[in-house]
């Protein structure tokens, strides 16, 4: 080899060895996943509202509401409580959009396009990220409702269960605040359509109040509202009296949300220059 050329010299070291495998889509995922933690880390400013906002809603609305709708703040706390940790992580899934729709704006994402990785792998390793920001609001609940009085019937295994199938479903609903961080121009848009999207399905529901004491046309969006379900599922998991129907229930809308905006999305993000 000494009497070749650099250029061929070259060509043979590399030539000798093997090309290495190619990285699959979950490698690739867990990657940007792991970009999504380092990004909270340097970043820690958001987990303000994974932190901050938990707390305000736990103590405010067990106290505000409390006497008047249960007669006791810690009984009403025992219904509150699911209902806030769905209202808390619902909220959180919006700045999945917010991050995405920045990051795009900022021109990080032509450089990821350019790379030989599964198409979606950027924004679904994302989304796996904000899995910390969902358990750490959920759990936050948990920890201050326990201090004010909560006490769920079912346990830890109950509180770990809730929580995942929690995350499970965040997971289905962000893919609309994704699609919405693809498809809208600015961050600002972005949170203002993400606003009129969670406010009529975390207000107009279950949350707070028994859809029974409800008006009849009302009762009817809240029975099929997806928040509704999934709170009604949270409260049977934690009292240790859910059945496999409402678990069941709580799940169609994340599944169905991701079957039809996961392609959407992927085509969003094929088109955008």
């Amino acid at each position: 080899m000494n009497g070749l050329q650099p250029d061929a010299r070259l060509h043979a070291v590399l030539a000798a060895r093997g090309r290495p495998p190619r990285v699959g889509a979950l490698s690739n995922t867990m990657a940007f996943g792991w970009r999504a933690l380092l990004k909270i880390k340097h970043v820690p400013e958001q987990l303000f509202d994974a932190i901050i906002t938990p707390v305000m809603f736990t103590v405010l609305f067990t106290y505000i509401f409390g006497g008047a709708l249960a007669g006791t703040p810690r009984q009403y706390l025992q219904f509150l409580l699911p209902g806030i940790m769905v209202q808390t992580v619902v909220f959180a899934t919006m700045y999945t959009g917010i991050t995405l729709n920045t990051d795009l704006s900022k021109g990080i994402y032509d450089r990821f396009r350019s790379l030989p990785i599964w198409n979606l792998s950027p924004i679904v390793g994302a989304m796996f990220g904000d899995f910390l920001r969902y358990t750490l609001s959920s759990a936050i609940v948990v920890v201050v409702g326990i201090v004010l009085g909560f006490r769920p019937a079912s346990g830890l295994f109950g509180i770990l269960a809730a929580m995942v199938l929690l995350n499970v479903c965040a997971f289905g609903f962000g893919w609309v605040f994704t699609t919405l961080g693809l498809a809208l121009r600015t961050p600002g848009s972005v949170m203002t359509f993400s606003w009129l999207f969670l406010m009529p399905l975390t207000f107009a529901s279950n949350v707070f109040v028994d859809s029974s004491t409800m008006p009849g046309w009302l009762r009817a969006f809240v029975e099929v509202n997806p928040v509704a379900l999934l709170v009604t599922a949270l409260r049977g998991i934690l009292s240790d009296t859910a059945s496999w129907s409402q678990i069941g229930q709580a799940l169609i809308a994340p599944a169905l949300v991701t079957a039809v905006l996961a392609p959407v999305a992927l085509v969003l993000y094929k088109r955008k220059k």
